[in-house]
């Protein structure tokens, strides 16, 4: 595995955790009837926005290289 290569997997498995971490910040929001302003809501919605950005980022980068 070359550096770029493993640069590209870190990067896909750290978006999904960020992602993963967003929802699971979200439904348990949900599940403790937080709030709609509530502060894990707006963080578990901001991991998710992190998460599917970088994510689609790499793969426009993917389709470059």
């Amino acid at each position: 595995m070359t550096g770029r290569q493993a640069h590209r997997t870190a990067t896909v498995v750290f978006s999904l955790l960020m992602l993963l971490i967003g929802l699971a910040l979200v439904v348990e929001t949900f599940a403790a009837s937080g709030s709609a302003t509530s502060v894990r809501l707006v963080l578990g919605v901001l991991f998710i926005a992190a998460g599917v950005g970088r994510l689609y980022v790499e793969m426009r980068r993917g389709r470059r290289a």
